[in-house]
């Protein structure tokens, strides 16, 4: 059995190949420490899971997953991430994730997520299966920001926590035309009309701390 962990901590790649380990006698492990790594290491092996966290050097990991699952659409992937099922849980479940871990819940829930995952069947935690109940009974659409592309999500959130352009420009290798250009999406899809009104949105929601 082959896993590939895809984190850009060592200390937390480790962890996990040594929790792993224990469950999984005679697994073999691969390691990426960012985005491009994650894609090159995932597309061009054999293996039984993908382990990726959401937040790497390099692009996106929603859109890296996304870009995975492309290639290796039977591929089986964990996202992990330090934030909470609010904010990416959903984009990652409808970019092809077969579940969602908070680090801060990795003990024994990830073995029974990584068993669930290998059996065949997707891992969802009791507040994800809560958040996808009362999207459904919202209807369709769900929340408005579940509408944004991951772009548009990763430029609201630096909104709402106050980064100007050329910082946001920065952060996500764009050009500040291009961070405006997704500022005005989200503004119409949100149906907000200001870095204020953003800023208030993620709170309410719980996007941002």
């Amino acid at each position: 059995m082959r896993f590939l962990i895809a984190d850009d901590h060592q200390v937390v790649r480790q962890g996990l190949k040594q929790m792993l380990a224990d469950d999984f006698p005679g697994v073999s492990f691969g390691e990426a420490s960012n985005a491009a790594e994650a894609f090159e290491a995932a597309t061009d092996g054999t293996w039984d899971l993908v382990i990726l966290d959401v937040h790497m050097p390099g692009r996106g990991g929603i859109e890296v997953l996304a870009d995975i699952k492309k290639q290796c659409p039977r591929l089986p992937v964990l996202v992990l991430s330090m934030y909470p099922e609010s904010e990416y849980a959903v984009r990652a479940l409808k970019a092809g994730a077969s579940g969602y871990l908070n680090k801060g819940g990795v003990t024994r829930e990830l073995i029974e997520a990584v068993k669930k995952i290998l059996g065949g069947g997707r891992y969802i935690t009791p507040e994800l299966g809560e958040m996808l109940a009362a999207d459904i009974g919202r209807g369709k659409g769900g929340q408005p920001h579940h509408s944004l592309s991951d772009r548009e999500y990763e430029v609201m959130k630096l909104i709402a926590t106050g980064s100007s352009v050329k910082v946001i420009a920065a952060k996500l290798s764009l050009s500040e035309k291009t961070v405006f250009t997704y500022r005005s999406r989200l503004l119409e899809k949100l149906a907000l009309e200001s870095d204020v009104d953003i800023a208030r949105y993620a709170l309410r929601h719980h996007l941002v701390d």
